[in-house]
């Protein structure tokens, strides 16, 4: 399970981390998909950390698909989040400075699922969010859209 510290600068006592997550709206462009994830039972964007020799966009497309069974395309760029004032540290002691962009995509394929990863999922609107358990860094995200 991980874990996130505020602080001054306390980004510097971790190694950095590039991640990506996905922001995939409904039909009306009301709502945005959330899922919750099955180490911690928060809900989050879906997305993860990139894999040497894959660009951002893979990543964002090769998550949707391990966390939702979803195929979707990479529509455009939302936001680089990178705050030195976070620390995300890990069950197994890791730290990390994360670094994610956010992106919109578009799905073009594939069945709405749960996996490994996800013990629910579903579309929900500003208003419902705001009463959810949801991993700090992806509140800015979503709120951000």
């Amino acid at each position: 399970m991980a874990r996130y510290y505020e602080g001054d600068r306390i980004g510097r006592n971790g190694r950095l981390l590039l991640g990506c997550s996905a922001t995939l709206f409904d039909e009306q462009g009301a709502k945005v998909l959330l899922t919750r994830r099955a180490d911690n039972q928060r809900w989050c964007l879906p997305g993860g950390q990139v894999e040497a020799g894959e660009s951002v966009a893979e990543t964002c497309i090769r998550e949707m698909w391990e966390e939702t069974g979803l195929r979707v395309q990479v529509v455009r760029l939302l936001g680089v989040y990178s705050s030195p004032h976070r620390l995300l540290e890990y069950a197994d002691g890791n730290r990390y400075h994360l670094v994610s962009l956010n992106f919109e995509v578009v799905q073009v394929g594939g069945e709405l699922q749960l996996s490994n990863e996800t013990t629910a999922y579903g579309y929900f609107d500003r208003a419902e969010i705001a009463n959810m358990d949801v991993i700090e860094p992806h509140t800015e995200r979503i709120q951000d859209i």
